[in-house]
């Protein structure tokens, strides 16, 4: 079990300790480091700013939001770190939804798998560097011939020559679909609130994906990075009152009521009356309440909290389920060490 660190996206300000926290990862055995981004701070600078300090983890995006970004742009953003950092970049993309895509991005949401598989085609063709890039569209064309065009455009290949063709690319996914898709045309999946009810659904979905025609990957050489808090205490229920807020606004404020990712997967899990709750609660303006009504069972599915022995039995599960990474979050260097002591061996 690898373990990755989550610096997530920031909030007000720049997260005061994130660059002791890189270093320790980096000290004490991790094999990854993430970053985010939502509507604020973006994904790649932190990864190449922090990242500069350290000499063996990966610098990965978890996730870079397509619409935020032409595929090239992507592409190239990807390259640069890659090369700065001597090949040791993870690319991570994700779809985001539709209240960020069209209320920030001005972009259209619908047809997101179709967005993706060409998406992913193009950042391809650009880190093969074997031709000039095209795409016959319908989301990306290039050249684009469409309205106010000047008919000027032709195909390019990109200057800097890729240190690798073969970056990961891994994609945030919740739904049986985009999970699917991840397995076909990606190197590894970006899972959130990964529990093991969902195990074997989870599973299926992967191998449909690896079973399409033409599928990249197979099981075996296939990453399934999970999110995760990981905290060793002997007192959980202390904890899990600081993991309701987050899962209350995941399944209630972070997406449209009528359209919420996250929502979908917390009923999934057999939570359909709890985000019902919550979602009225938190649009109600009624936060502290919404918090409160994430019941324990909830918190302990998602979240690794307990004794040393707990964490890594739950750390243990994971893996028997497919899980290949924990990607954990950290509030500070003493806890990133903290867990790599406790996960060590798993």
């Amino acid at each position: 079990m690898k373990l990755g660190l989550q610096l997530g996206y920031w909030g007000a300000g720049m997260p005061a300790n994130a660059a002791e926290m890189v270093a320790a990862a980096d000290e004490a055995g991790f094999d990854a480091v993430f970053a985010a981004e939502s509507w604020g701070s973006d994904v790649f600078t932190p990864l190449a700013w922090w990242g500069s300090a350290t000499t063996r983890v990966r610098l990965g995006t978890a996730v870079a939001q397509l619409s935020a970004r032409a595929p090239t742009a992507t592409a190239m953003a990807a390259l640069t770190l890659d090369h700065l950092s001597g090949g040791r970049a993870v690319l991570g993309l994700g779809v985001s939804g539709p209240q960020v895509v069209e209320g920030w991005y001005g972009a259209p949401f619908g047809k997101p798998l179709a967005r993706t598989r060409e998406y992913v085609s193009i950042i391809r063709q650009v880190l093969a560097r074997e031709a000039p890039v095209t795409s016959a569209g319908p989301h990306y064309p290039l050249p684009y011939t469409g309205g106010g065009a000047d008919g000027l455009g032709k195909p390019l290949r990109p200057i800097t020559h890729p240190l690798r063709a073969d970056l990961p690319v891994w994609l945030g996914a919740e739904g049986p679909k985009n999970v699917a898709l991840a397995a076909e045309i990606a190197d590894g999946w970006l899972a959130v609130y990964f529990t093991d009810k969902l195990a074997d659904q989870y599973n299926s979905w992967l191998d449909e994906g690896f079973a399409r025609p033409g599928a990249r990957r197979s099981r075996a050489d296939f990453e399934v990075a999970a999110s995760v808090s990981v905290t060793v205490t002997d007192d959980p229920a202390a904890e899990y009152d600081k993991h309701r807020p987050v899962i209350a606004l995941y399944a209630g404020g972070m997406g449209a009521e009528q359209k919420n990712f996250h929502a979908d997967l917390f009923r999934r899990m057999g939570y359909a009356d709890v985000v019902d709750e919550v979602t009225r609660l938190f649009r109600e303006g009624r936060k502290a309440a919404a918090a409160a009504a994430v019941p324990d069972e909830l918190v302990a599915e998602t979240a690794m909290i307990g004794t040393a022995e707990q964490v890594r039995a739950h750390a243990r599960r994971w893996a028997d389920n497919g899980v290949t990474m924990l990607m954990v979050g950290c509030a500070d260097a003493a806890q990133v060490r903290a867990v790599a002591a406790v996960l060590a061996d798993n």
